[in-house]
């Protein structure tokens, strides 16, 4: 089953698809199950659910999560998308390659460990109105926040992350796959305007504001209270940023600057 399920492009799939196909009980199965997993030739991210591994990936143990997140978050009945660092590679900024695989979902899912695989879940309340866009896969397609839909939680999830230096340095990178309508159209869905704010400002200081006029005005329009760049420091007699309604109580340093800056 498992040659021809690969041989079809297909790499994973359930216990019961495996007892339908084989005829065998569920204690056969499981039993099966082991032995394959002893061998290599598959993983187990949740318990029913099954990816194999072709030939290519059996050193690594595992193949890459883009091959199986979709299935695996269909057979958790989870919504999803690709997000923070992981989304960031997906478009082009790869300064910072993850070390793990990033993917939000709007409940608390505690992380896949797979060999040298690990799956890390975010929660966002607000999931159903981050912008997202499908794309393709070796195995089919997922789903992956947009670039300002990536800069947006970047922002928002800053300390799970890095720091702002490392957000800052992301974000000139995806630079040139922002745009001005995409950035406004990204904020409207936003749950919190002070993110807005904060990843306005840093747009501005990596030298990609000229696509940020609309957003300002968006801003200046919403009229937000004045928010901290860093929630947990303070602001007594520091500067405001009245562009962005901000109080600069950090120093962001990016490590790289956009190529077309």
């Amino acid at each position: 089953m498992l040659d021809a399920l690969q041989a079809s492009g297909r790499y994973t799939f359930r216990n019961e698809e495996l007892c339908t196909a084989t005829g065998a009980s569920p204690l056969a199965v499981e039993a099966a199950l082991r032995r394959l997993s002893k061998k290599q030739r598959v993983v187990t991210p949740r318990r029913g659910f099954h990816v194999i591994v072709p030939l290519e990936y059996r050193s690594a143990g595992t193949p890459p999560a883009a091959w199986f997140i979709d299935d695996l978050m269909l057979f958790l009945e989870q919504p999803y998308y690709v997000a923070l660092l992981s989304a960031a590679a997906l478009h082009g900024a790869s300064h910072h390659s993850p070390q793990e695989f990033q993917v939000m979902t709007d409940r608390p899912i505690r992380p896949i460990e797979l060999a040298r695989l690990r799956i890390r879940f975010f929660k966002n309340g607000s999931l159903q109105d981050a912008p997202t866009a499908s794309i393709k896969t070796e195995t089919g397609s997922m789903l992956v926040s947009t670039p300002e839909g990536t800069a947006l939680d970047l922002v928002r999830y800053a300390s799970s992350v890095g720091h702002l230096d490392n957000v800052a340095t992301v974000v000139s990178e995806l630079g040139e796959k922002l745009s001005e309508k995409g950035l406004v159209d990204a904020a409207r869905k936003a749950s919190e305007r002070s993110t807005v704010q904060r990843l306005g400002y840093l747009l501005d200081l990596v030298g990609v504001d000229e696509i940020t006029g609309a957003l300002a005005k968006w801003v200046a329009k919403k009229a937000p209270r004045v928010a901290r760049l860093r929630r947990d420091r303070p602001v007594r007699g520091l500067p405001i940023n009245r562009r962005w309604r901000l109080v600069v109580n950090d120093k962001v340093e990016a490590e790289a600057w956009p190529a077309y800056r």
